[in-house]
């Protein structure tokens, strides 16, 4: 053999070698079948048999009283044998032991004991010998029972600390805040986690009750100071908040606490199901923005809701959008006849449409490409299927590409409005939701006062149509601020710039917003949509307004980093068009309270119809012809509130 024969021969036998090291590493080795668990459960109870024996030869007792010893032994096994089966102690994966294994366990010793003292006693009333010495079957079955038990203690324990996957100089050294059984629940579950993530070294009990206790053999720490100084202490890198009965007050400011100290924070959903532990672990995530921004749950008025959509047809325009998608989730669940999905960008609506039937709801859906600018379009769709409820939630919304041009905000979000508001009136639509804006207030962008205009000529169409007829559509808007994670919104802006290493880019220092998640906007517009008795504009409470600089900078430690260290906040200047502060509620409105307490009427001064349709029609008409100031000073004219802010238009304010 030649040299490099050799090499090739040392080569192919190396590989051939780490492949067979790969294929028997404990790390890789897959569960044990059934049948070689039930084999190792006999041998064990076997070993502690033949152990009994010796012990009572030794004081000259013979712990077999038959002279058919090997029956009489191989009887003992087989009844072992027949009760492992009845309660499936083989069943449960023994690096996976719970105290519910440990209970299989004891019923099945427990049961072999009461059988074969029966025996024995079966044996005595027939005057025979009986077979084995009545306190030999008892220390048998102690035995029996301490051998099964440890020895799946031991293969678990050899699991956790030395085949977890995971070198534990890598793992997080982590503290669960929280000391009940949810808490208790997600520590298994971190526990028996391969590959491992987590060093759990302790539990914070908030109200300092139990900490001279230990929970899992971890000491419960006394809250007696800050979480991250606690954490500091012991040398925690993270946090696992597991505490159900936390408020979302109290959460925030632990989580801010520790992003100011670069500690990681993790949550975790409420647990519910205490067996799946494997599921628990997968469902422990870092922190998102959504987690600290979000409020209480909204609380539905699902009866209502219900006798407005149930075996009704639905057209949701701008459906392929972040709003109007989420409608058609939401309206799902409540069961309509049809839904009728509209929107002019193929591809969103196409994945929609792929969702929607994966769901295998008894709900006929249709896919509509169409542009509300349209009337002919639009009147063919309401020809053919007749919707009873529409929710309009189609617009352009982007404020600086509408300063740019007018025209197309006018279109869209002022003609095709009134498109879809006159053919819902002319086809006797029962409800009309339109999803308006906060930027429709004191407009100071073409799009905000776009939308107001749209907003005007919905509710002076309703009170219109309420002097000539008896049975009327019902038009309602909806106004609420900015959505967390919308298409264009910053959230989704500042996720991608953290993830290209920065800079984030903020308008203002001082630029502050109202926030809600999706699901909850469109909850809210449901809801609004069902009580709403037409003619009204409803807004939504939207809690407490946000900083967009601290949002970026909760963002960035969120990520792991450090604002104007590791990613730079960079200041931009405010875009055209675009306030410092949004409102709810234009100068001269008042609001009014509503059974929901989340959700307020606003006053507004409703101009008469036929006046407001000649201005809106000579706009349309000015949109198509004129220039981009002639357009914006008749939107001035409508809107008198209308004051434009960092834009080329301002000049037409004096």
């Amino acid at each position: 053999m030649n040299d490099s024969e050799k090499k090739n021969f040392l080569h192919e036998f190396s590989q051939f070698a780490s492949g067979l090291s790969l294929r028997f590493s404990f790390k890789n080795l897959g569960y044990l079948p059934r049948w070689i668990v039930l084999l190792l459960d006999t041998f064990t109870i076997s070993v502690s048999s033949i152990l009994t024996y010796f012990l009572f030869k030794g004081v000259k007792l013979e712990y077999i009283q038959s002279d058919e010893k090997f029956i009489s032994f191989f009887g003992y096994i087989l009844i072992n044998v027949f009760f492992f089966w009845v309660f499936k102690t083989y069943s449960g994966i023994i690096r996976h032991s719970s105290y519910i294994d440990a209970l299989k366990l004891f019923f099945a010793q427990s049961a072999t004991l009461v059988v074969m003292v029966i025996i024995n006693f079966i044996f005595i009333l027939s005057d025979k010998d009986k077979l084995f010495l009545s306190t030999g079957i008892f220390i048998n079955a102690v035995l029996s029972f301490s051998f099964l038990f440890f020895y799946r203690v031991i293969v678990k324990q050899s699991f956790e600390h030395f085949f977890s996957g995971k070198d534990k100089k890598d793992l997080t050294r982590a503290i669960i805040y929280g000391s009940d059984a949810n808490a208790i629940a997600v520590a298994n579950a971190l526990k028996s986690e391969i590959p491992g993530r987590f060093k759990l070294i302790g539990f914070i009990d908030k109200n300092n009750q139990n900490t001279t206790k230990r929970i899992l053999d971890l000491p419960i720490l006394n809250l007696n100071r800050k979480v991250p100084v606690l954490m500091r202490f012991v040398k925690a890198e993270a946090l696992i908040i597991a505490d159900k009965s936390l408020n979302k007050e109290d959460r925030s400011t632990i989580v801010d606490e520790c992003l100011e100290f670069n500690l990681k924070v993790y949550t975790i959903p409420l647990v519910t199901d205490w067996d799946d532990q494997k599921e628990i672990s997968k469902n422990i995530k870092s922190f998102e923005i959504h987690d600290l921004l979000e409020r209480k749950p909204i609380v539905l008025d699902t009866k209502s809701i219900s006798n407005q959509l149930h075996e009704k047809t639905v057209l949701i325009t701008g459906a392929a959008g972040s709003i109007g998608s989420e409608i058609v989730r939401q309206v799902l669940e409540f069961n309509p006849k049809k839904i009728i999905m509209l929107d002019q960008a193929e591809t969103p609506l196409h994945s929609l449409s792929l969702e929607i039937l994966s769901k295998d709801k008894d709900v006929a859906i249709r896919n509509v490409i169409a542009d509300i600018r349209n009337y002919d379009s639009l009147e063919k769709v309401f020809n053919t299927f007749q919707p009873q409820v529409v929710y309009h939630a189609a617009a352009y919304k982007h404020v600086p590409l509408m300063e740019e041009n007018p025209s197309q905000a006018i279109f869209t979000n002022v003609m095709g409005t009134k498109n879809l508001a006159d053919l819902s009136k002319k086809f006797n639509v029962e409800h009309f939701v339109m999803i308006s804006t906060d930027k429709a207030v004191n407009p100071s962008s073409v799009m905000g006062a776009s939308k107001r205009i749209a907003e005007m000529y919905v509710q002076s169409l309703h009170f219109m149509n309420a002097n000539r007829s008896s049975k009327q559509t019902k038009f309602i808007t909806t106004r609420f601020g900015n959505v967390l994670g919308s298409n264009g919104s910053v959230v989704p802006l500042f996720t991608k710039q953290i993830q290209e290493g920065g800079p984030i880019t903020i308008t203002h220092p001082e630029i502050i917003r109202y926030f809600m998640t999706i699901p909850e906007a469109c909850q809210l517009v449901l809801e609004a949509g069902a009580m709403g008795n037409g003619g009204e504009i409803f807004i939504f409470d939207m809690g407490k307004p946000v900083k967009i600089i601290d949002l970026a900078k909760k963002m960035i430690r969120l990520a792991g980093f450090t604002p104007d260290k590791d990613i730079k906040i960079k200041i931009v200047g405010l875009r055209p068009g675009e306030k410092l502060y949004e409102e709810l509620l234009n100068n001269s409105a008042k609001n009014l309270p509503t059974h929901h307490e989340k959700i307020m009427i606003a006053e507004e001064i409703c101009k008469e119809f036929n006046k407001l349709t000649d201005e809106v029609e000579d706009l349309i008409i000015l949109s198509h012809l004129k220039t981009n100031d002639k357009i914006v000073s008749k939107m001035k004219k409508i809107v008198p509130e209308f004051k434009s802010m960092n834009s080329v238009f301002q000049e037409l304010d004096t």
